[in-house]
């Protein structure tokens, strides 16, 4: 290990060792693909890079060497298929290995790349590709939603379309076949100039109202995000660190991408079909996981599954972040394996914002306090700071510059941009309060966002969903407590005249509601009313 993250990193300590200050600098050229990966496979080129594994007992291991070459060899193949820097390409890959070695590409081009989940269906497609004039899509063969892709219509921009795992899956008309063409092509490629406030990212994140917003991030982004790597998973270089989430997720950049490389350690990946609680806790024992990060909804699964029988020595940090954590998980997981988890915050438009991290004291249920990196705040509806005990939105200062990690702005949307940073802050929407300690602790959204299991789920589409039913005058979707997911989504609903509220029915809505949008999406839980309360001007109130 070369500490490289200490080139663009100044940080101090107090008394007690914990960080005290953190400031990121870099130069105009950053670029993750060449100065962390290619850095670390020319200098470092037997350092493991990522362990990969499937649910049907297939295995990988990649050296930063290898995923050096193989990005070489993915952008020259895309370039020779007409992509360019400033071009979109939507990704939906799911956990292929491949995904760590296109996305080092398409960074090394100058491209930028759009995650997204294997759940999308014709109309979130068509509308993500219309969006953000999307040039090509690289997408696996191991989820049906290629053929989501086939029945898009109206989508101009779109002019390449490549699948992986082609050899294993069979060839479908239209797609070239990425494996193949990533082998055939030249592995000798040039830096391509790129500069650090260049957009090199964007994520779609869903809203209360209207179709989702594409939150837009710079070069300096994978930087931004080496603190959560460094002070909140407090990765291991010589370790092995684990995030669960797909790679359609901002999830996956906090904790499969960025920040895990930049500290020259390696991520493990595991491919999977189903989520099985055991099989988790099976595979840090076998793979020795040093450090290993998912939602509350998973600890509480684990603990649930009973932790005898694993052993979990090889820990030594676990995090959460996403949702509430309940005293009684957080105290089985700490009596097992001695270790306390570490809750983070932050959003799709963020790094983490506040954290429990390394030498701190976690309090259950707090977010912990907020990081070094950011200046960040709970004000009142004024703008005016708030004292403790009161609560109020959360926050953090992009004057006298805008950090690293926090958006630049919702691309091609100016109006949302100005809605969300202004006043020298970016307004996170998240209400909170503090204690006299300076711990975060967490309330809600100032908007009607729907948090389940660690998705985020907006109302506007379960409601936009449900409308297309025939049964639906009327819909609200909101979020409904529940001990194991946080919260579900409900959707109370006004039937037109001619329909009866039944249980065949409910499960009909639920159903068509997953054909029509991603399923973690549909309503688990379905009433059926008279009528919506409504505000003066009309709009559906959907809490009264």
């Amino acid at each position: 290990m070369r500490n490289i993250n200490l080139r663009y990193i100044d940080e101090t300590y107090d008394d007690n060792g914990l960080l005290e200050t953190y400031k990121v600098h870099y130069p105009d050229n950053f670029n993750f693909g060449y100065d962390i990966v290619d850095d670390i496979a020319i200098n470092d080129p037997n350092r493991r890079a990522m362990v990969w594994c499937d649910d049907k007992g297939n295995e990988r291991t990649f050296t930063f060497a290898d995923i050096k070459r193989l990005s070489d060899k993915t952008a020259n193949y895309l370039t020779e298929h007409g992509v360019r820097k400033g071009d979109t390409v939507l990704v939906v890959m799911k956990l292929n290995y491949q995904m760590w070695y296109l996305h080092t590409a398409l960074h090394k081009i100058g491209a930028v790349m759009i995650p997204a989940t294997f759940m999308l269906k014709k109309h979130d497609i068509e509308y993500r590709i219309n969006a953000a004039s999307v040039r090509a899509v690289i997408c696996t063969s191991d989820a049906p939603v290629w053929e989501e892709f086939d029945k898009c219509e109206d989508i101009p921009t779109l002019k390449f379309k490549a699948m992986t795992n082609m050899a294993k899956n069979g060839k479908h008309e239209g797609w070239d076949d990425f494996d193949a063409g990533v082998e055939a092509a030249s592995d000798k490629w040039e830096r391509v100039k790129t500069n650090v406030h260049d957009m090199m990212l964007i994520y779609f994140t869903s809203g209360t109202s209207g179709n989702p917003k594409m939150a837009a991030h710079d070069f300096s982004y994978p930087l931004g995000q080496t603190l959560n790597a460094k002070h909140w998973h407090c990765v291991d270089p010589e370790g092995l660190h684990w995030t669960v989430a797909d790679t359609g997720w901002a999830k996956a950049g906090w904790g499969k991408l960025y920040g895990t490389w930049v500290m020259e350690g390696a991520v493990f990946v595991y491919e999977h079909e189903k989520f099985e609680p055991a099989k988790i806790l099976d595979l840090i024992e076998k793979y020795r996981i040093t450090t290993f990060c998912c939602p509350p909804t998973m600890f509480r699964m684990y603990v649930n599954a009973g932790l005898e029988g694993h052993d979990l020595s090889s820990l030594k940090n676990c995090c959460i972040a996403g949702e509430a954590l309940n005293s009684d998980t957080f105290d089985k997981w700490y009596q097992a394996t001695g270790l306390k988890l570490m809750e983070g915050y932050g959003q799709t438009e963020t790094a983490i914002v506040c954290g429990n991290l390394r030498g701190m004291t976690p309090k259950p249920g707090s977010m912990g306090k907020p990081v070094p990196q950011y200046k960040v705040d709970i004000v009142d509806e004024n703008g005016r700071s708030c004292g403790p005990g009161v609560n109020g939105e959360i926050v953090v200062s992009v004057e006298p510059y805008h950090p690293p990690g926090i958006f630049i702005g919702y691309y091609r949307d100016r109006i949302k941009t100005r809605e969300t940073i202004y006043g020298g802050f970016h307004h996170t929407g998240d209400v909170a309060w503090r204690d006299e300690e300076g711990y975060f602790w967490y309330v809600g959204r100032n908007d009607d966002i729907i948090k389940s299991s660690g998705y985020r789920i907006s109302p506007f589409e379960v409601e936009s969903a449900l409308m297309k039913h025939p049964a639906v005058l009327e819909g609200a979707a909101t979020g409904a407590p529940d001990p194991v997911r946080g919260q579900i989504v409900k959707a109370t609903i006004v039937l037109r005249k001619g329909f009866e509220p039944s249980d065949d029915l409910k499960k009909e809505l639920q159903n068509f509601v997953k054909q029509e949008t991603a399923p973690y999406k549909y309503p688990r839980a379905v009433e059926f009313v008279d009528e919506l309360p409504k505000s003066i001007s009309g709009k559906v109130k959907r809490v009264d």
